[in-house]
């Protein structure tokens, strides 16, 4: 399978199971589709599905009626779109969404706490590497995981470098690739920890505050996940913004030196 390179992310309004949820799962449905196909208008090659708006979070989810919305989510945007489908389960489900992307048509999962200990808002969120592997082979999946390194919104208990944090990925997590971030949604990260990621061998995706004018500070990065810039009135993808966006993004990501396009095997 080949990773994409340039993923948006859909931010869901409150799904079911949520303290905001409203009840309107249909339009919920429609909006994901919908903002899928803005993305792939756009020329992006891929797109997450995430619980943005279900906060607060629980360290896992646990709530069957969001599993079950989002399983039908995912369906849905599959079915509907030609670009990778992603889904990260907000704030560290990726055993469930591991599931979810296995049966429901989605083809990579995002980790927020692979294989490190993080203190985040939500409590301590342990590491899932064994358990997102034992889901994949039980369902015989072929869906490729995209681990956070040091995630945004928390901070790790430990004092490993980050490099050594994407080798325990590569290595002992079972990654597909690794994710870096600023510390807060919509900030950039530290262009030198992309570089440090890389030791892993791993591909590595820029994970937040990435916008046209800044992309090119992240050389070597393998490919761009992107949101908040993106996002228009009502938390949709503005179609002008992802244009313009992914137009920026594919010209960094064509440069000499720039890591090719590869096929992996997840899992």
């Amino acid at each position: 399978m080949n990773l994409p390179r340039v993923i948006g992310t859909i931010h869901l309004p409150p799904l079911p199971g949520s303290p905001r949820y409203d009840g309107r799962f249909e339009e919920i449905v429609e909006f994901a589709a919908r903002n899928a196909g803005v993305l792939e208008e756009a020329g992006f090659d891929g797109a997450i599905l995430e619980n943005f708006n279900d906060h607060p979070f629980k360290p896992r989810v646990k709530d069957p009626e969001t599993i079950a919305a989002m399983a039908v989510i995912v369906r849905e945007v599959a079915k509907s779109t030609s670009i990778a489908v992603g889904v990260n389960l907000l704030r560290n489900s990726a055993p469930e969404a591991m599931a979810i992307a296995a049966l429901a048509g989605g083809s990579f999962v995002r980790a927020n706490a692979l294989c490190e200990v993080i203190s985040a808002p939500e409590g301590i969120l342990e590491p899932v590497a064994r358990e997102v592997a034992d889901v994949a082979a039980r369902l015989r999946a072929r869906v490729a995981v995209l681990a956070d390194v040091y995630v945004k919104h928390g901070s790790p208990l430990h004092s490993r470098p980050i490099s050594e944090v994407a080798l325990d990925c590569a290595e002992r997590g079972g990654a597909s690739a690794v994710i870096v971030t600023g510390f807060r949604t919509g900030s950039p990260p530290d262009p030198s920890h992309v570089v440090e990621a890389a030791r892993s061998g791993l591909p590595v995706y820029v994970g937040s505050g990435t916008t046209p004018e800044n992309l090119g500070e992240f050389a070597g990065a393998y490919g761009f996940i992107v949101g908040t810039y993106i996002k228009g009135e009502g938390g949709a993808v503005d179609v002008e913004k992802a244009k313009r966006y992914a137009r920026a993004a594919k010209s960094v990501l064509s440069r000499p030196g720039q890591p090719p396009r590869l096929s992996t095997s997840p899992m």
